[in-house]
């Protein structure tokens, strides 16, 4: 299911700005971009979205402001800063190369300037950046909550929808197999002219046998289960993805079975509609948890 959601943290002289973007997936990835004093933090980024969420490709984005009053955060590394000097002399000499080394050369290496006391800053970033996330993750699911609710009223007319066509079914079903029982009658009459060699008996049975195989009794009872079980599913406060996942794939192999017991034109016509009525189901269900 899609979602969006952003929050602002401001404390301890520090902003944290954080995006959350999500869109439909089977299972849960998370991408987060975050600033590179906390790269090291990744992992819990992950752990906080999995508590919001179960299934879905998110993207957070992550910004943090510091407020410095003039003062500069970082420290000049000496040592690193000879030791680059001297190396890349070292190659200037090697490569035979009159451009003397400079300060912009120097300033190339990141270990020149170093953050001052790197670990409590981002201790203090993060304490300010979670905050953020949890925000915005809520604002994401309440997002999400508004369009599962627009979702829910749309499934619940497709599964009434395939309630009705199946009442329809089996009611064409059970028309069907006296009309069945005369034509098959009138056609081994037909065939057999001594009339006496006919078994009763064992013409009789083979009906029975044909009925048996025409009834769809059975799938319809089975098909209404699967949707009382598919709105019970949708009711409750669990995510029900995998279930409604589950049951959709038992509601198309009973349509599946109904198509190939029936061999009128119009309960097949209203198999085909059900069928696709269920693959719309199921594109919708990539949406829900």
């Amino acid at each position: 299911m899609t979602g969006y959601g952003r929050a602002d943290t401001t404390k301890k002289g520090m902003t944290a700005t954080v995006e959350v973007r999500g869109v439909n997936s089977r299972f849960l990835e998370v991408s987060a971009r975050l600033p590179r004093t906390l790269s090291q933090r990744e992992n819990d980024v992950k752990e906080i979205v999995r508590g919001y969420i179960n299934r879905g490709k998110v993207y957070v984005q992550v910004s943090v402001v510091v407020e410095t009053n003039g003062a500069v955060p970082v420290k000049i590394n000496v040592s690193a800063a000879k030791a680059y000097h001297k190396l890349l002399e070292q190659l200037r000499k090697e490569v035979k190369l009159k451009e003397p080394v400079n300060l912009t050369h120097l300033l190339q290496f990141s270990e020149v300037l170093a953050p001052t006391d790197e670990t409590g800053t981002s201790e203090k970033e993060w304490e300010v950046a979670e905050q953020a996330i949890n925000k915005a993750m809520k604002e994401f699911n309440q997002m999400r909550q508004k369009e599962g609710k627009e979702l829910a009223k749309d499934l619940k007319k497709r599964i009434e929808w395939i309630g009705g066509t199946i009442d329809k079914v089996e009611k064409l079903s059970k028309e069907r197999i006296p009309e069945e029982r005369k034509r098959l009658q009138q056609r081994v009459a037909e065939l057999m002219d001594n009339k006496a060699v006919l078994d009763q008996n064992r013409l009789e049975l083979e009906i029975a046998l044909l009925s048996e195989k025409l009834d769809v009794t059975e799938e319809c009872v089975r098909y209404r289960s699967h949707n009382k079980f598919f709105l019970e599913a949708m009711a409750t406060e669990d995510a029900a993805g995998r279930k409604l996942n589950f049951l959709v794939q038992e509601m198309n192999r009973e349509a599946n079975t109904i198509g190939s017991k029936s061999g009128d034109a119009t309960i097949a016509h209203l198999v085909v509609k059900l069928k696709e009525e269920i693959e719309k189901i199921r594109e919708q269900l990539q949406n829900i948890e």
